[in-house]
C-alpha cells in the first residue's frame, strides 16, 4: 500500500519535526523536570509513560475523524481551551506551593499515567502538534499514515523525555535548601503557566 507518510523524504522531515517539538520545552518538559526534580525519576516514571501515551492516542483519535468534528464545530476547541487554561493553572499552582522534600513526598505525588495521558488533550502545545502533524504528514487521511504518525512521534518522544527526566533528577541534590527549591518550584509554575500563554495567544493570532 502505497502512502506519502511512507516515503523516506516525509518520514526524515516528520522524524526532525516530532524530535524538536517533542524536547523543545512546553508544559510536559516542565513538568516532567518539576516532577523528576521533586520526586526522582522512579516515581515520575508513570508520569513519562503516560504522555507517549496519551499523546500519541490522541494523534490516532484525531487522524480517524475527531479532528474534522473539532474543525467543524469551533467552540469545543474554545471550550478545551478554557478547560486547559484553568486546569493547568490548577497544576501551576500545586507545583509552586510545593514545599520541602520531605513535605513534598508526604502530601504530594506525581501524576499517575493515566492522568498524565489525559492531560494531552488539555495541553495546547500536544493538541497543536498533533493536528500540525497529520496535516502535513498525513494529508490524505489514510488510517497507514495515521498511524505512521502516531508511530513515529512514540519512538522519538521517548528519549526526548528521558534527556529532560535525567535534567530534573540532576536538580534535587541541589533543591535540598528550602529557599532554591521554592525559587525552582515557583519558576517552573510561571514557566508552565507562561508557556500556555504563548500556545494559546498564537493559537488565537
Amino acid at each position: 500500500m502505497d502512502s506519502s507518510a511512507l516515503s523516506p523524504e516525509l518520514l526524515i522531515a516528520l522524524t526532525a519535526f516530532a524530535l524538536v517539538s517533542s524536547i523543545t520545552p512546553g508544559p510536559n518538559v516542565l513538568m516532567l523536570v518539576a516532577s523528576s526534580a521533586n520526586f526522582g525519576i522512579r516515581r515520575t516514571l508513570p508520569h513519562a509513560i503516560g504522555i507517549p501515551l496519551g499523546f500519541c492516542g490522541m494523534i490516532i483519535v484525531l487522524g480517524l475523524g475527531l479532528g474534522e468534528i473539532l474543525k467543524a464545530v469551533p467552540w469545543v476547541l474554545e471550550t478545551l481551551r478554557i478547560v486547559c487554561a484553568l486546569y493547568i493553572a490548577y497544576l501551576a499552582w500545586n507545583i509552586a506551593r510545593a514545599g520541602s522534600m520531605s513535605e513534598t513526598g508526604a502530601r504530594g505525588r506525581p501524576l499517575r499515567w493515566h492522568e498524565a495521558a489525559a492531560f494531552q488533550w488539555v495541553n495546547p502545545k500536544a493538541v497543536a502538534m498533533a493536528l500540525g502533524s497529520l496535516a502535513i504528514y498525513a494529508p490524505g487521511g489514510t488510517m497507514l499514515e495515521v498511524f505512521v504518525v502516531a508511530a513515529v512521534f512514540a519512538l522519538v518522544c521517548v528519549p526526548a523525555e528521558a534527556t529532560w527526566l535525567f535534567a530534573g533528577s540532576k536538580l534535587k541534590h541541589f533543591l535540598t535548601n528550602p529557599l532554591r527549591l521554592r525559587v525552582f518550584n515557583v519558576t517552573m509554575a510561571l514557566l508552565l503557566v507562561g508557556s500556555v500563554g504563548w500556545a494559546l495567544a498564537f493559537a488565537y493570532s
